[in-house]
């Protein structure tokens, strides 16, 4: 069963490629939705997967990559339908 999460993750998330690794990772997991940047310097992002999907991104969103410091992740119920994983532009 496919479910949805928005995360807002605050901290310091960009300018250390925390999107692309975003993407990438969760290209590996098989997830799927969008990852941006937000001019408060927080990244939000969707995402879409079955649970074991969703909790081992959750889990590597609480980390993100080398360089990131991630003060705080915010979990919402998230919706929509999306095919692949993408970067989107800033918000």
């Amino acid at each position: 069963m496919t479910e949805a999460k928005r995360l807002v993750i605050s901290g310091i998330v960009q300018g250390v490629g925390f999107r692309y690794s975003m993407m990438a990772q969760a290209r590996l997991l098989g997830i799927c939705g969008w990852v941006r940047n937000r001019r408060d310097g927080s990244v939000e992002a969707m995402i879409a997967g079955n649970a074991g999907q969703i909790e081992e991104m959750l889990a590597w969103s609480r980390r993100g990559p080398t360089g990131a410091v991630v003060e705080r992740v915010i979990v919402e119920t998230g919706c929509g339908e999306f095919s692949d994983f993408e970067l989107r532009p800033t918000a």
